[in-house]
């Protein structure tokens, strides 16, 4: 077993440890937080394969704006104590546990059967200098859109939370 395997095996444990935290707490504020751990987990995974730039982008976008966000938003909306938000219903949790392990079987035998193209040499490029051409150029009319789409999801969903006056 070498080195790179222990490390890739350790943080997957953390992911899948702090997955079913997001689904398995009661609070829904300890929830968001593991939703982080487990993105931070995520990132680890992409510095490991050599592929730092997104790592950061993972590490910026997801475990940092859309993390915060989400706890502000259950901050905001909140209208009860925490332990109570996140309450299951008993009978509905067999049911979600039989859709998961059903969606795990698929994922799995979907990876299993695949017959997967030989890996070839790794590219010698700047990357993130062509990534930010493409994005920057080629694709900025898509990029901005995205932009503007986020924002106005986020003014949304505040409107939405605190209720408009009228």
């Amino acid at each position: 077993m070498s080195l790179n395997l222990i490390v890739f095996l350790l943080i997957a444990a953390v992911i899948l440890v702090a997955a079913v935290g997001v689904v398995a707490f009661k609070n829904i504020v300890h929830s968001a937080l593991a939703l982080i751990l487990s993105f931070l987990g995520v990132a680890a995974v992409y510095f490991q394969l050599d592929a730092g730039f997104i790592g950061l982008v993972q590490i910026l976008v997801y475990a940092g704006a859309v993390s915060v966000l989400f706890v502000f938003a259950v901050m905001l909306v909140m209208d009860r104590d925490a332990g109570e938000t996140n309450l299951v219903n008993p009978r509905t949790r067999w049911i979600g546990a039989i859709i998961a392990l059903l969606l795990t079987s698929g994922l799995a035998a979907a990876v299993y059967l695949t017959k997967w193209p030989q890996m070839q040499e790794p590219f010698a490029g700047d990357a993130v200098r062509q990534l930010a051409g493409l994005l920057l150029g080629d694709y900025a009319v898509a990029f901005e859109t995205a932009a503007i789409l986020l924002l106005i999801a986020v003014v949304g969903a505040i409107i939405l939370a605190k209720g408009a006056e009228e």
